[in-house]
């Protein structure tokens, strides 16, 4: 009876794992860069990514967790161009309701002494609901969950230096449970921009959203659901002046899937004529380098 017991338990715990995922590599103009294992963090290789210890989601954004999954500074920094693409992959992913959401947040110095925190995450890329109903709508995480990646573009006006990316996962398939999936990486980004977001973009990570949000604690299996069009990714508005659907987000903020033009605001410092920020899927890429984590 205990060996069943405990044959049981382990399947059932397989079986909650297969469900959840992270962020296991990047891949940056045709350069892969390797990122973590899941709960065997100590037999990856070096790499740009944050060290997380394992696929469990944070339940709550007030958690210090929800920032980089509990993830801790990396050996090494990747390179890239503002107006470049990068592309996050993940080994496994089963959720279709909910969203992707991007961020940036510019470190004052080395990687080594960069923590996230204070308010200064921005997000340049998000797709949540984008169309038809909360209840049995097409969703931003279906993408992600139907071809393992996504891919966005580093705002070209952005000012260089050195940065950490973050990207975010929100399931909503539990109802008002929301489960919260984000991974980091350091990027040196380059190029001649001179723009960065103003404080309306601005957030501190964990801060930027509540447990108790109308649009974190949300119930899509609801009789309102299936006539509920819209829902607001949490976080800030997107910066970059990206091209962008407002078509599912009730309050007019940016979905990723590039059907209408909402420019930013020019009190931001932001080109408007840019093109998407995101592009599904992306190519898939083949080396594999990256350089220490230095300062500029």
């Amino acid at each position: 009876m205990f060996q069943f017991t405990s044959l049981l338990a382990a399947a059932l715990l397989a079986t909650r794992v297969a469900g959840h995922g992270a962020v296991t590599s990047y891949s940056i103009g045709g350069t892969t860069y390797p990122g973590y294992t899941g709960f065997s963090p100590a037999s990856s290789p070096p790499t740009i990514e944050w060290q997380w210890p394992d696929y469990n989601p944070t339940l709550d954004p007030s958690d210090s967790k929800v920032m980089c999954n509990g993830g801790t500074s990396a050996r090494l920094s990747a390179t890239i161009a503002a107006g470049s693409k990068i592309t996050a992959f993940w080994a496994q992913w089963t959720h279709v309701p909910g969203s992707v959401s991007v961020y940036l947040y510019k470190c004052s110095g080395a990687f080594s002494s960069c923590t996230g925190g204070g308010a200064g995450w921005f997000k340049i890329d998000e797709a949540g609901l984008l169309s038809g109903t909360m209840y049995d709508g097409v969703w931003g995480l279906g993408t992600v969950d139907s071809t393992k990646q996504w891919t966005s573009t580093i705002p070209p006006q952005l000012a260089p230096g050195n940065y950490l990316i973050r990207h975010e996962l929100i399931a909503v398939h539990q109802t008002n449970t929301p489960q919260f999936y984000a991974e980091c990486a350091q990027l040196v980004i380059t190029g001649s921009g001179s723009s960065s977001p103003t404080s309306e973009y601005l957030v501190a990570i964990p801060g930027y959203a509540k447990l108790s949000d109308a649009n974190v604690k949300v119930d899509i299996y609801s009789e309102a659901a299936k006539t509920t069009t819209c829902w607001d990714v949490p976080g800030p508005p997107v910066w970059g002046g990206v091209s962008y659907s407002t078509t599912g987000n009730c309050n007019g903020g940016s979905t990723g899937s590039s059907t209408t033009t909402k420019p930013a605001s020019s009190s931001a410092g932001v080109s408007t004529s840019k093109t998407s920020s995101s592009t599904k899927p992306a190519s898939t890429s083949t080396s594999s380098t990256a350089t220490g984590g230095a300062a500029l």
